[in-house]
């Protein structure tokens, strides 16, 4: 005999939720004290569940939605950068602009993206935000290893920036 008739229980178990479709798609209902007919209206949430008066929703959200709060991410920082570095190889520097900008704010104190940035500016000819993107940089890693070159980069700017307001 080839195959051994006894199938192992975690199979059947395996096989029998698989196939029924009663699992995967039907919400477990939350059983309650009272029995519920499809005509009648929804329960009301409970208490804890309920919206919280306006006065204090506007406070506890205030943290959450302000402008001005970092949105945190480390992880999507180090995908902007990635993505961005790939349109700055592709030409497209509108988009590698965006994408190293979106790092900046996903990782406030992290001064890579503001090289990439300041680079993507530069060659795109925004000379005044790329003096910003380097000088940021700098201020945020004051002995990085391409800090020398980085300066000299931020001398060119400011004398064609010079040289454009005497024009």
């Amino acid at each position: 005999m080839l195959f051994d008739r006894t199938i192992p229980a975690f199979a059947v178990t395996f096989l029998l939720l698989a196939v029924s479709p009663s699992h995967a798609q039907d919400p477990q209902q939350e059983s309650s004290s009272k029995p519920q007919d499809s005509s009648s209206k929804p329960a009301s949430p409970p208490d804890d569940m309920k919206p919280k008066s306006t006065a204090n929703q506007k406070k506890d959200t205030a943290t959450k939605n302000a402008a001005d709060q970092p949105a945190w991410d480390p992880l999507r920082a180090e995908k902007d950068l990635e993505v961005g570095q790939y349109y700055m190889k592709k030409g497209d520097l509108d988009a590698a602009i965006d994408r190293f900008q979106d790092a900046t704010v996903a990782k406030p104190g992290y001064a890579v993206p503001f090289r990439f940035l300041g680079e993507a500016q530069e060659k795109k000819g925004l000379r005044k935000q790329a003096i910003k993107s380097y000088q940021r940089y700098l201020d945020l890693y004051p002995h990085a290893e391409d800090g020398d070159k980085v300066r000299k980069k931020l001398e060119k700017l400011y004398k064609e920036v010079e040289k454009e307001k005497k024009n």
